[in-house]
């Protein structure tokens, strides 16, 4: 649970920023309405899912690399990644010598061991322990860290794999140190409140906030500069950046060194947003869900513009309503249906405390497969407009979407932050944006994403000495952290701008941005500011 600083809690709180702090709360088997009533929104943390399922000339890395007097791989910058793990006795992420590039790990998911200081779960793994393991004949008994999904040694092998053999591989900083969060499962009252199935992969937010500031730590206690990569997204939340992950990742960012580097999302062609503007004289609109009979339990979001005031009303394919439910500032209603096995929850909260907007929350469990339509109706009595968002990733089933729908502000959380680099992915060969990417802007209009990095097929590494390809805007984010690592390593390293900021680094990225293509006019909600070249970055800064 989150609680802001300016309301201190009775319980043990890690504090994480001066504005925030968590807590956790033992409620094993929390009732759907304790959410509005018990817990507001903003202090229950949102879940999150991965964002993924190269040839660097197309964003400039190659030439870098091969000019000798600007050869750039990461000596010396820490690479942060906080996804699903990593196969730490994976060649990539091996010195000549058989040593590992892994300055540690922090396995959240296990118990057994001694955590980082300064927190109270996981298990952390020094250098020295994970060469220890890698000079067993039985190394999971020294190190038990494996990544079972794949995804992020993925990511972490675009990012800073080595070149192994023979095989056609190679990451973007080969030199760089990583530092690795395993993030463990959600807790299971946190999937009860947000209605998350018990089978489905997903993350929680204070997990990675939890491990934002274990990188942060790291880095600033022995004097590195971070790139961080996060690729986890989630529609949950207002879309304009102004959620608890976003917010820090806007603090970290203003900090000399530190970086990150966020996927934007892959929500563009799953037709899970629906925006209008109405004009009708009625103050009333209708639109149309279709859900399917695999999604079982889920959470649609409305977030209204101001100064529109909302009630809402729910009809079932069946034909059975609920009543206009009223806006308040605390309110969460139950309705069950007399044909069907169906039951909604609908929080109508007035003022939601993290973006100051109208919430309406409407909660499924078990809904009859077919059309629902929802209702609005302005008690103000004039034009508004408002967007419908549902769950990113693989939290719902692509059966379920509106039957209109707009892939406009589909970029996902935390893509929306103000100073962190958020990044599309676009196919190199076809030199297209890739359907599935998340379009911009954010719902108050500002331009994300800011650059665009390739993101189709991009060869990776896989757990147990395997290679593959990965796809999605977590592998262009991948390729755009390491871009980064790059710039970091110009900056601090080599000593050309020792103060160097995450921010400053964006923006020099961002004006080194190819916008080449004459279809276009940059910026744009497809493609950002253009495409990544650091190449061409450098050159404009005369070097």
């Amino acid at each position: 649970m989150l609680v802001n600083n300016a309301k201190p809690d009775g319980g043990q709180a890690i504090r994480i920023s001066e504005r925030y702090s968590i807590i956790s709360v033992l409620n094993e088997n929390p009732s759907p309405c304790e959410l509005g009533d018990v817990y507001p929104y903003h202090s229950v943390p949102g879940l999150f899912t991965p964002m993924s399922v190269m040839t660097f000339e197309d964003s400039g890395i190659g030439s870098l690399q091969n000019n000798p007097y600007l050869a750039l791989f990461g000596r010396g910058v820490l690479v942060g990644i906080i996804d699903t793990g990593i196969d730490y006795r994976h060649p990539a992420f091996l010195t000549r010598d058989g040593k590992s590039r892994i300055y540690s790990i922090w396995d959240q998911a296990n118990q057994t061991g001694t955590p980082p200081e300064g927190f109270v779960y996981g298990t952390e793994y020094t250098n020295e322990e994970i060469n220890l393991a890698l000079e067993s004949q039985e190394p999971f008994e020294i190190v038990p860290c494996q990544d079972t999904n794949g995804h992020g040694t993925a990511l972490a092998s675009i990012i800073a794999g080595n070149v192994v053999g023979s095989v056609s591989f190679r990451g973007v900083v080969t030199e760089a140190e990583l530092i690795v969060v395993k993030l463990k499962p959600p807790k299971k009252n946190l999937r009860k409140l947000s209605f998350v199935q018990e089978d489905v992969e997903c993350y929680q937010e204070t997990d990675i906030l939890l491990g934002l500031n274990y990188l942060t730590q790291i880095a600033g206690r022995i004097h590195r500069p971070l790139a961080v990569c996060l690729a986890m997204g989630s529609s949950h939340g207002g879309h304009r950046g102004l959620g608890t992950l976003s917010d820090y990742l806007n603090r970290i960012v203003l900090n000399p060194g530190f970086d990150v580097a966020v996927a934007g999302g892959n929500e563009g062609s799953n037709r899970r947003h629906y925006y209008t503007r109405v004009t009708d004289e009625t103050f009333t609109h209708t639109f149309e869900l279709e859900i399917s009979k695999q999604d079982t339990l889920f959470a649609l979001e409305i977030w209204t513009e101001i100064p529109a005031r909302l009630a809402v009303k729910i009809t079932s394919p069946a034909g059975e309503s609920t009543r206009f439910i009223q806006p308040q500032l605390s309110s969460c209603y139950s309705f069950g249906f007399i044909f069907e096995s169906s039951r909604i929850y609908v929080n109508n909260i007035t003022l939601e405390k993290e973006n100051g907007d109208q919430l309406i929350m409407i909660r499924f469990e078990n809904p009859s497969e077919g059309i629902w339509r929802i209702q609005l109706a302005n008690l103000e009595e004039e034009d508004y407009a408002f967007h419908a968002w549902l769950p990113a990733g693989n939290l719902i089933s692509n059966g379920t979407y509106f039957l209109v729908s707009s892939p406009d502000t589909t970029v996902t959380e935390p893509g929306n932050s103000v100073y962190a680099l958020t990044v599309t992915a676009y196919n190199s060969q076809s030199n297209s944006i890739m359907p599935e990417s998340s379009w911009g802007y954010t719902r108050d209009n500002r331009i994300i994403p800011d650059i665009a990095a390739p993101g189709n097929l991009i060869p990776c590494a896989f757990p147990n000495e395997r290679y593959g390809y990965i796809s999605g805007t977590g592998a262009a984010a991948a390729h755009a952290a390491g871009t980064v690592a790059m710039v970091l390593e110009w900056a601090v390293i080599k000593g050309y701008y020792p103060t160097i900021t995450g921010y400053d680094v964006n923006r020099l990225i961002i004006r080194g941005a190819d916008r080449s293509n004459q279809g276009f006019t940059y910026p744009n909600k497809n493609w950002g500011y253009g495409t990544l070249d650091i190449y061409s970055l450098l050159r404009k800064l005369n070097l």
